[in-house]
């Protein structure tokens, strides 16, 4: 398993149970006591460290390598019932952007989400979860097609910013992620978004407009990354922890100021700690909203939305 920094002492008293373990079991030393304590001292440790995580540790922890994915999540609450669809209909298919359909117990669902690959072939396969304005128009195609049915749906937002290379803008990225949130904003079946990793700037707005916009524990949502914001206003990278906590990003301060609706608890140490528990928790998240909205009419839904986000913000005429 992988530490961050700022996890140091937690290794070092795993490492040290291990060892104890070890001991325990290849010499007729009884090592119970001990190992109990270890065990104790490792829990408390773990809970004083990210009881006061900084919202630059929350950062770095929605960007573990271990920690789930789109198609983690959408594997764990749909199991085999999942059927990627694929292709924009005019471009080609977007390997960052994933979609389809899929079931959790009797309820059919379109799942949307930005995917990360998990190692330099599969980060390069992916573009590291940055789409492309076909993404972007595949994501409302699907979502259109969801529409017609009358199945709600389901997006996961992890991204670091919609790809901003040359051939995207060319092929029009501002105008496909600006179509999609003028289509969700109206589209007449429940929206229910998740941010369970990055949720940076216009990349994750672009499929981020819902009935329910929610936030898992450790990931954060903001218009512009620590770094780049950094790299912008100190014109270095190294002020990034100073920018982190000026950007306000984390789940809590998005919830304080209205941008998501709920907060999805994380086990301690974060999702990719305890995988089973955290789809347990998305999963039971993505029921209760839907048992809320469900029984509203497709005008009720699309009022309450623009409702929403047009209170949000603050202005003066």
């Amino acid at each position: 398993m992988e530490y961050l920094d700022f996890e140091l002492p937690i290794k070092e008293l795993q490492d040290q149970l291990e060892k104890c373990q070890l001991i325990g079991e290849e010499s007729d030393v009884d090592v119970t006591q001990t190992c109990k304590k270890i065990e104790k001292k490792l829990l408390e440790t773990k809970k004083e460290i990210y009881k006061n995580l900084t919202a630059w540790q929350r950062v770095q922890l929605s960007r573990h390598p271990d920690r789930p994915y789109t198609l983690d999540h959408i594997k764990a609450l749909c199991g085999n019932s999942f059927l990627e669809l694929h292709g924009d209909r005019n471009v080609k298919d977007d390997k960052a952007m994933i979609g389809g359909l899929g079931k959790i117990g009797d309820q059919t669902y379109m799942f949307i989400g930005q995917q990360k690959g998990f190692n330099t072939k599969t980060r390069q396969y992916r573009n590291f979860g940055m789409s492309n304005p076909e993404g972007y128009r595949k994501a409302l195609r699907l979502m259109k097609s969801a529409e017609k049915f009358g199945i709600p749906v389901v997006t996961l937002i992890d991204t670091p910013g919609a790809y901003p290379g040359l051939e995207a803008e060319e092929r029009g990225q501002g105008e496909a992620i600006a179509r999609n949130i003028m289509e969700m904003a109206r589209l007449k079946v429940p929206i229910i978004a998740i941010v369970i990793g990055e949720g940076a700037s216009g990349g994750a707005l672009g499929i981020g407009v819902g009935d329910r916009v929610l936030m898992l524990e450790n990931a954060w949502y903001s218009v512009i990354s620590p770094e780049n914001c950094s790299s912008i206003l100190w014109r270095s990278w190294d002020q990034k922890e100073q920018a982190a906590e000026a950007l306000k990003l984390t789940a809590s301060d998005a919830k304080k100021l209205k941008v998501v609706d709920a907060i999805i608890k994380e086990p301690l140490g974060g999702a990719h700690a305890d995988r089973t528990a955290t789809f347990k928790a998305v999963k039971d998240a993505i029921e209760k909203n839907f048992e809320d909205l469900k029984n509203l009419s497709p005008k009720d839904l699309v009022n309450q939305r623009m409702e929403k986000y047009l209170g949000m913000g603050v202005f003066k005429g």
